[in-house]
């Protein structure tokens, strides 16, 4: 299964689709070959091993300017549309399915809720406004509270068949999401003390890798949300990873991090597809007709949500100061909206018996129901939502962050400058380390003259690039780099050097190369 979702995920890439969506359909086309055995997702596997990195990497990379930017819309979604969410779904359900009205209220309740996993995975390759990427995302990442909070109140009405308790509900919910929040907060606060003293990498490694766990298992431990509480230490500790490491630490950390998660979710979403077919084998004769009232629930769940959308983007875009209102933004916005591992995980909680030691009823239908919504949305949205970004004409164009990462530079490189000049003129520092220094300070500001030229068309080349002495020096000091690497062999070959050594030398080539790389 490693093998497979690794292979799956790396032609992905190549091929430049969403990975969450090719794995879905590749572990779907596995399962349904013969002699494939039988696979069932364990609720504590996905709770305990895959959600907690996942959630931490993608609450790690939310900006928190765009956050505070978009707060108050975010709680209106994460509280708001998961409720109505939740309404519709169950009453779709009751109306359609041989579902129960407590069951379909269960259902409701596990679907309610966008997953953060699926959101993050598909949004990396949209060149979405930072607002409108931070805004589905932050959506996924927080409304999970609310919609755990329903499934535990509606799994408790369908096993002990009473009447729900919505000011118990109300008190639940503010336990599970403040808990989750104070512990994250709380457990964020300790990972920030221990590693602003040490510098080991291979500790702060540990360290990071441990961090979800840890803020994910003391909030459920604490009997609140070991969701809110991971999500909560990733966005502090995102916000201030910076300052807690060195250079060299954080491309390790990239490095590891990026390794974990790429095999995570490659796993997950395979799984996805994998268990659908062994749900299906177990529902009874009269739930047959499960694909149809699959679609009807996907149908349910996308039109509850572009009808909240479409007049809360209306509000946000008029007090932004936009002039005239953008309709094709609550419509990238639905479209993004997707379901994944985290409905999945809520619909494994589900107890299979009630109170009275009866099996609980329409069980299995609502695994095949959610799995089959969750495929659905990964794989209609996920393989559409790119063009459906494109022709919204609210992407990002290319041009625009090339034009913007060059700004930056230029204002670098005279800000760098304007020191060296201060320098200079106290005399503290020898004049062959200032040259040097601005020598290559000067070839920085060409160079990013040279791509503002490119972009702007200012220059009178008609957008042919200009090879600046930066641009040459990058690619004349890879060659080298090479040479180097080719010569480091050679003397470890010849006995002449250690191993320790040659891996110590290679290390500090690899940095300078991957640097050149990124510049």
């Amino acid at each position: 299964m490693w093998v497979l979702a690794t292979v799956v995920a790396t032609f992905a890439r190549r091929w430049r689709i969403p990975a969450p969506s090719l794995l879905v359909v590749a572990g779907l086309a596995v399962a349904l070959l013969p002699g494939t055995p039988q696979i069932e997702i364990s609720p504590e596997i996905i709770g305990l091993v895959v959600l907690p990195p996942l959630l931490y990497a993608s609450a790690e990379d939310m900006p928190w300017r765009e956050l505070r930017a978009v707060w108050k819309p975010v709680g209106i979604l994460a509280i708001g549309l998961v409720l109505a969410s939740a309404a519709a779904v169950g009453a779709v359900a009751a109306l359609v399915t041989p579902l129960s009205w407590q069951m379909a209220f269960v259902l409701g309740a596990v679907l309610a809720s966008t997953d953060p996993v699926a959101v993050t995975a598909l949004g990396r390759r949209l060149a979405l406004p930072p607002r409108v990427q931070v805004l589905v995302q932050a959506e996924s990442l927080f409304n999970d509270a609310t919609s755990l909070v329903l499934v535990r109140v509606a799994a408790g009405i369908a096993v002990a068949s009473a009447a729900a308790n919505w000011g118990a509900a109300a008190g639940e919910f503010l336990v599970l999401a403040g808990g989750g929040t104070v512990i994250g907060a709380a457990v964020a606060g300790v990972i920030m003390l221990i590693r602003r003293r040490t510098e080991d990498p291979v500790l702060e490694t540990v360290i990071a890798l441990v961090t979800p766990y840890a803020a994910y298992l003391l909030a459920e431990v604490a009997h609140t949300s070991g969701v809110t509480s991971c999500v909560v230490a990733g966005v502090v500790l995102g916000g201030r990873g910076d300052r807690l490491t060195n250079a060299r630490i954080r491309l390790q950390l990239h490095a590891v991090y990026g390794t974990v998660v790429f095999l995570l979710e490659s796993v997950v979403f395979s799984l996805i597809g994998l268990a659908l077919p062994a749900q299906v084998r177990a529902l009874a004769d009269g739930d047959r007709a499960w694909p149809l009232y699959a679609l009807a629930v996907a149908a349910t769940l996308i039109a509850v949500r572009l009808l909240w959308l479409a007049p809360l983007s209306a509000v946000v875009q008029r007090k932004g100061g936009i002039g005239r209102v953008n309709w094709r933004v609550p419509m990238v916005l639905t479209w993004a909206g997707t379901r994944g591992v985290m409905p999945l995980a809520a619909a494994l909680s589900i107890p299979e018996v009630m109170k009275n030691g009866a099996p609980l009823a329409d069980r299995p239908l609502v695994l095949v129901l959610t799995t089959s919504v969750v495929v659905v949305t990964l794989v209609v949205q996920g393989f559409t939502l790119s063009p459906v970004v494109r022709r919204s004409g609210i992407a990002l164009e290319p041009a625009h962050t090339a034009r913007e990462e060059a700004e930056a530079r230029s204002h670098l490189a005279h800000a760098g400058l304007a020191r060296l000049e201060e320098l200079a003129e106290l005399e503290v520092v020898p004049d062959v380390v200032l040259d040097r220094l601005r020598r290559g300070l000067s070839a920085r500001l060409d160079d990013a003259r040279d791509r503002l030229a490119e972009h702007n068309g200012a220059d009178g080349t008609d957008g042919v690039s200009i090879e600046s002495a930066d641009r040459v020096y990058r690619q004349l000091r890879r060659d080298l780099i090479a040479v180097e690497t080719s010569e480091l062999q050679r003397l470890y070959d010849a006995h002449a050097i250690s191993d320790t050594t040659r891996r110590r030398i290679q290390r500090n080539l690899d940095l300078e190369e991957a640097r050149l790389t990124d510049a």
